[in-house]
Parts: structure tokens; sequence; C-alpha cells
């Protein structure tokens, strides 16, 4: 790989990050997925019959239904080890595109072809038996998805060790809790070695720390580069793990394009986008019950719009409350200037609580930490939301402000934290 000496350090640094390397490679990668002009169509019948004895007084009553289009004219190319998000709001088309790709359902025209072994992980339940023990599904599960039952035997332990399940292996599944179904599930898709995995937004009915287990999880499968197609609400999770994402409305594609991309036309989608009188930033959210007012940066006690790098810094928040909001998150997000997201804080993070907030409260939030960041220009974005997922925006005000991030030496590296160097020998 080439390097070049760095103007300011006179050090080597990387001609090209590995976020540039891997965009460049998956532009020539083949599609692993592929589905060209798809479309799916639900007849929902005006008049339905409970019992055979409606059915049997009445034979010759016409039956006539509405069409639902779920999917129209789908065109898509995944490339094999690319992380791809689908967003989109309820009932856009979503899980019912991911269940074509997984087979499920049958495309009513278009065409579908998946190159490599898959493993799906859609639906709360799919592809288990209530009645049968955690044990008993791994083995069938396993077996469908291609492994012999030697295979699936061998990887029984790890599957549950994953799930963190050993103490109910022998359980009937139809008494596991939703968090205990969705920890089997997901760690049976995983350990299948499987070419493309299809995630749904299932994840979030589990704990928050299985929730992070499966973030780590899919680090790794990133890094191996497995090809990976990922529903999701939580915006926070395209930019950070995919590649592209695709927005979703009544069953068309609206968009195709960077995360950050998505993420902002999914807002503007929920939420709509008020462009401030005077100001650049862009807002989304409904700020009828919430808004935020403004925010900044502080050092010692000071605004300020520059620091050195390790320098303590404070992000602050001013909120302004017109009516009654329980538990709301403020958060906070840093970009540099070509948009790579760097930094990311919220109450929710730390289990700060706000408790109930009514018409006339304010406050100020700040998040504090020391400045690792390299040299350049960072964007905030404050938020405010309501508890749940990040669908529930309050307000959101995307680059409201910025900070410039100095040093006497650029090592060329995305941070530059304080460190030690010890020498033996």
């Amino acid at each position: 790989m080439a390097v070049h000496p760095d103007t300011v350090s006179g050090m080597p640094v990387l001609a090209e990050s590995g976020a540039e390397l891997r965009r460049a490679r998956l532009a020539t990668a083949s599609p692993a997925v592929r589905m060209e002009h798809v479309a799916k169509t639900f007849r929902l019948p005006h008049q339905r019959y409970s019992t055979l004895k409606e059915r049997a007084l009445h034979p010759w009553r016409s039956t006539t239904y509405n069409e639902l289009k779920a999917l129209r004219d789908v065109h898509l190319d995944i490339s094999r080890g690319e992380f791809f998000g689908i967003v989109g709001r309820n009932g856009s088309g979503k899980s019912t595109l991911l269940k074509v790709l997984a087979g499920i359902y049958r495309p009513d025209a278009g065409r579908v072809e998946i190159r490599g072994r898959l493993s799906p992980f859609i639906e709360l339940g799919v592809g288990f038996n209530p009645d049968l023990t955690a044990r008993d599904n791994i083995t069938i599960n396993a077996v469908m998805m291609g492994l012999s039952r030697r295979e699936a035997r061998a990887r029984f332990d790890s599957i549950i060790a994953f799930a963190e399940l050993e103490e109910f292996v022998d359980l009937k599944l139809k008494n596991y809790s939703s968090g205990m179904a969705v920890r089997l599930g997901f760690s049976t898709a995983i350990q299948i070695d499987s070419d493309v995995l299809l995630v749904d937004e299932v994840l979030a009915v589990g704990d928050a720390a299985f929730q992070q287990k499966c973030f780590e999880e899919f680090t790794r499968l990133k890094a191996a580069e497995k090809t990976i197609v990922f529903v999701t609400h939580d915006m926070l999770a395209v930019e950070r793990f995919c590649d592209r994402a695709m927005l979703v409305e009544r069953g068309e594609v609206l968009e195709i394009g960077g995360p950050r991309a998505i993420a902002r036309a999914y807002n503007e989608l929920n939420f709509g986008r008020l462009l401030h009188d005077g100001a650049d930033d862009q807002r989304f959210g409904d700020q009828g019950v919430a808004e935020i007012v403004e925010a900044w940066f502080e050092h010692d006690g000071q605004r300020v719009k520059q620091l050195e790098r390790g320098q303590r810094m404070e992000i602050a928040v001013s909120v302004r409350f017109h009516g009654e909001v329980d538990s709301p998150i403020v958060g906070a997000t840093l970009r540099n200037e070509i948009g790579h997201t760097y930094f990311v804080a919220s109450t929710e993070f730390q289990g700060v609580h706000l408790g109930r907030r009514v018409a006339g409260d304010e406050l100020v939030v700040r998040f504090g930490l020391d400045t690792p960041f390299a040299t350049s220009q960072y964007l905030l974005t404050p938020s405010i939301a309501r508890a749940g997922s990040g669908a529930n925006a309050i307000d959101l005000r995307e680059d409201l402000t910025s900070i410039y991030i100095h040093a006497t030496q650029n090592t060329g590296g995305l941070v530059e934290p304080e460190y030690d160097i010890e020498v033996t020998g």
C-alpha cells in the first residue's frame, strides 16, 4: 500500500483509509443478492368467514378484495460482503422484502437471486416449533439451514453459550419469553456459516446487554466480509454498521445511498423538515412539546469555538418544554466535515433519567469529555427524543454548530488519544 509523508509531522501515513479500501472492494465485488423488478401484492377480502357454517349458508356470496401492493418494482443489487440497511416506516414493505429474499413469500413478478448459503433471522419464532425444546429446535433449524446432524450437534454448545440459555435447553419454547426466543434465534442464525444473513428489527426485543452482544457480532461478521441485510428503525445502527442503505415507503424504493444520507431522508419522511430563519441547520421532529433552543461548546465554563486536542470540552444542549414529556432523552452527535460520525452521547447511554417534564420547564444538559479527535472541524447535532426507539424524535437540529480541534502534530489517525510508551530489553 502506498504511503506518503504527512506535511505537518513528517510521519508516514496510509494513503487510503480502511473505509476507503472497503468501499473500493465493494465497488468491484460481484452481487450476493439481486432483485430485478420484484413485486408482491396481497389480496385482502372484504368478507371474512370465521366458521364453516357461515360459508355453507352463503355459498354464492361473491368475494371481493382490496389489493395491498406490498412491493412495487424493486430493483436492487447488494455486493458480496456488503452490510446493507433497509429502513422505512411501519407498513412500508421492509419485512415483506426480507421474506421474499428468504423464500417465505414468492414474488408475483420479477426475479430474486441469492448467491451462497442463506441464514434468515426474520421474525420472532419463525422456524421454531413452540412445542419442542431448545435442544430439538436448534438441531432441526440447523439441519434445515444445510448443516448435517453431526455439525448441528457440534455447534450446539456454542449456540447455547452465545444465547446464554444453558439453564433452559430442555424447556419448551412456548414457555420462553420473547427475549429468550430472540437470543436463541439470533444465536442459531449466526452459527450456520452463512454467506448471506438476513436480520429483521426483532433485535429490539432483546435486552440492552444482548443487543450490544449482537452489535459486536455484526462487527465480526462485517470484518469476515459476510453479506448482511439489516432491517431497522435505529438510524444510529445504520450509520454505525451499514455500507449503504435503502429507504422504502409504500412498497417503493425511494432512495439508495450512503447511510447518513438515508438516515436524513428517513427523518425527513417521518417528521418533515423545517429550516430556521437565518440559520442553515435542518430540523426534524415535532417541536410542539419540546425544542432544542441552542447548543454550544464550553471549556472552563466559557463558550469556545476551537480547542486544542486533549483539552477538556463540554457539549451543552439547552432544551425548553412546551408540553408534558416522560423521561425524555437528550443526545449529541459529532461528525467531521465529510460526515463521518466520531462521537455519540446520550443521557440514556449513561442511565441519566430526566424524569417527567412539563410545559415551562427548561434545562441544560452537558456532556463532558477530553478531546482525542484529530485536527478538523466537527459539527454538532443535538437531539431530544421520547423514551423508546430512535424513531421517537421530538427535536433534532442537524449540524447546529461546530468546533475546530487543532494540534501541533498530525499523526494521520482519526483520533489521537494520549498514550504511554514503555521499552524493555
